[in-house]
């Protein structure tokens, strides 16, 4: 029996400015290269989430849309939670990963003070500003392999009491001298890096499969049409890393 899959991207119409809501299609089109049927839905509403999920991503937005995407988060925070503690993939990016946090803190401007958007509370930390922001590629140490990304953001992740997603090769990350990028609590994941991450980096894709075929009662073995694929994405990785002054993989 193939194994079916249901990849649910949350309001990608407020949430996918970097088109990071397209790492659903990386995750789908990967389970299909590995004998397994996907299909990504797009939620706007919570009415129409299906009754099945078998992983979730939550790209990026802009900040004028941090208070819209936030309360329609809330609409589902029972599901986040219970997704969570269910053993669900939840990739988070940019402002989707700060909006899953306990709060969004916005720089004032001219002299205003600085405004605090409460989050939702799925995750540890909060977002703070930073004085400068960051627009650069990023590298991380992971253990599943070295990610590679573009980072934008002008805000600093703080008191994250959980495992980091890796360490810094290259880049801020996180930020405030922690040399930390990203933070992972459980299956959910949430990270700085905009590519879409998961076609830069198919081992960070192949490692969330894992989890939703194992979930599934299956067991994941990378397609062979995913070879020539992930050498491409090696040698773009490459590229940037050698520019960085890093050794290539």
């Amino acid at each position: 029996m193939s194994t079916e899959l249901t990849i649910v991207t949350l309001f990608p119409s407020l949430l996918n400015s970097n088109g990071d809501a397209e790492n659903a299609r990386v995750l789908a089109r990967r389970a299909e290269w590995a004998g397994a049927s996907a299909r990504v839905v797009a939620v706007e509403d919570a009415a129409e989430l299906p009754d099945h999920v078998d992983a979730v991503v939550i790209g990026s937005g802009s900040d004028t849309d941090l208070v819209a995407a936030r309360d329609k988060l809330r609409t589902l925070i029972d599901e986040l939670r219970r997704w969570g503690t269910e053993g669900v993939p939840i990739l988070a990016i940019g402002t989707g990963w700060e909006l899953l946090s306990h709060g969004v803190e916005l720089a004032g401007v001219a002299g205003a003070p600085v405004q605090s958007i409460e989050g939702i509370g799925i995750l540890p930390g909060r977002a703070v500003p930073r004085d400068v922001r960051v627009t650069d590629d990023l590298v991380v140490k992971t253990k599943f392999g070295r990610l590679v990304g573009f980072e934008n953001h002008a805000r600093d992740y703080n008191h994250a009491e959980a495992s980091p997603l890796g360490r810094v090769l290259s880049g801020s990350g996180n930020g405030r001298d922690s040399s930390q990028e990203g933070v992972v609590m459980g299956d959910v994941f949430g990270t700085h890096l905009h590519g879409p991450v998961l076609a830069k980096n198919p081992s960070f894709a192949d490692e969330l499969l894992m989890r939703m075929f194992r979930r599934a009662g299956a067991e994941y073995s990378r397609g062979e049409r995913a070879e020539s694929v992930d050498e491409i994405a090696r040698a773009a990785r490459n590229q940037i890393a050698v520019r960085l002054g890093l050794e290539s993989e």
